[in-house]
Parts: C-alpha cells; structure tokens; sequence
C-alpha cells in the first residue's frame, strides 16, 4: 500500500532544489507550516520564488526564510502587515523582487494552474498600475485584465490530519490557500498534526486527495508563530 510518510521534516524538504518555485500555505499565521519553512531555512536552498498571501510576520517562518536571503521573488497580495518587517526592509533596500496580486486574483490564479488553465480575465486592476503590460480585452461592455495561472515547482503545506495516502483535512480557516497550491505544485510536501491510516478518514472529509500530496511528515506539536513573535523569538 501507498505510503508517503516520511520521518522528519528535514528529509521532507530535501527535495527542494535552488531556484525553485515554491507555494507556501497560510493566511497569516493560520495554516502557516512553519516547521517545514525552519528546516529549508536549515538547508540553506536558495534563489526561491515564494508565493503566499503575505510576507510572513516577525522574524520566524516565511520572514525568516526572507530575512536569511534565501527568496529573492515574492508573489503575494499583502507585503507588508501589522508585524511585517523583514521584506519592507530588504524591498526599500532593493535587495527582493515583489509581484504584487489582489488576493482573489492570487487564488484564482493558483486555483487556474491547478485546473491547467494558461489565462483568464478578471476586472480586478484594471486603470491601476497592476495591469500595466497585461493585455485588456472588453466583454459586455466591462474592461478585463488578463491573467496568467500560477503554478509552482513545490508547495509547503500545514494540514490536521493525512493518512498515509495522503488524503488530508484542515482545521478549519487553516485550509485557505492550501488546496489550491496541492493542485498547483509538481510536488506538495505536508505536515500534519495526526498521521493515520488510510480509512480513518472518512471519505466525505477529504479536502485535499492524496494524488495531489507526495510527502507527508508528522508533527504533533506545530509552533504558533504569534506566540513565537510575543516571546521575541526568532530563528535560526
């Protein structure tokens, strides 16, 4: 039987090469896998194009990753937040490149790379300078900005519960992006808090099937990365 365990989160991010493009699930801290994004930080892989709704927060998970120099492209909606201060700093100082997308758009477009849809047309941006360069067509009177679908070499991924097939469920709003970047991404490695065997989830609970998820790693104890930022922790 299929089993896409694997025994650390070292070994599960071994796979990730220089230069990658690298979907990273969370909104905020919720759903963040912030456990797997310390242990690249660890291998030290470099060059990333990161795509994720924001920055990351304070100096821990994707800030972290950021702040070590390892990302030199992020792809997000939100590059600065309440506790944000890591990539403000290395954009002012020309040190990373950023392609800002609205949110919708940004799940839409990822939502479209999973699908293997090329493009589509949204109303989001248009007369702003986010669609300078986009081809604009009008449909019943309306401009539309084009779009092209996102997709990534990998996607890091936080889940509750995967069997070892891989089938995964979310804890509640930590689902966000999450699917669609298991769709997107050649390759999408997990973590979960429970590690099961497969029929211990039932069927009609399945978020995310396992042909969409290639390693999965336990852990039970995932950080909290508002605790981690009011304790004044960074890493490494």
């Amino acid at each position: 039987m299929i089993n896409k365990a694997v025994g650390s989160v070292e070994e599960a991010v071994s796979f990730i090469t220089d230069g990658a493009v690298l979907m990273i699930g969370g909104f905020g801290e919720v759903g963040s896998p912030i456990e797997l994004i310390h242990a690249l930080i660890d291998q030290g892989t470099k060059n990333l194009t990161a795509i994720n709704n924001n920055t990351g927060n304070g100096e821990v998970g994707l800030a972290a990753l950021i702040g070590n120099g390892q990302v030199s492209k992020m792809i997000c909606s939100y590059p600065r937040s309440s506790h944000s201060k890591v990539f403000p700093e290395l954009y002012k100082a020309g040190e990373i490149e950023l392609e800002l997308v609205p949110q919708g758009t940004l799940a839409e477009r990822i939502r479209a790379g999973g699908a293997g849809i090329p493009g589509f047309y949204t109303p989001s941006s248009v007369g702003t300078p986010l669609a300078e360069g986009k081809e604009v067509r009008e449909f019943d009177g309306r401009q539309y900005v084009m779009e092209r679908g996102l997709k990534a070499d990998f996607a890091l991924i936080k889940c509750e519960v995967a069997d070892r097939m891989g089938n995964l469920t979310y804890n509640k709003t930590a689902r966000n992006f999450s699917p669609l970047m298991c769709m997107a991404a050649e390759t999408t490695i997990v973590q979960a808090r429970y590690i099961v065997e497969p029929g211990e989830i039932d069927p009609e609970h399945v978020v995310t099937p396992g042909i969409f998820v290639d390693h999965i790693v336990q852990v039970a104890e995932p950080v909290i990365e508002s605790q981690l930022i009011a304790a004044g922790r960074s890493y490494p």
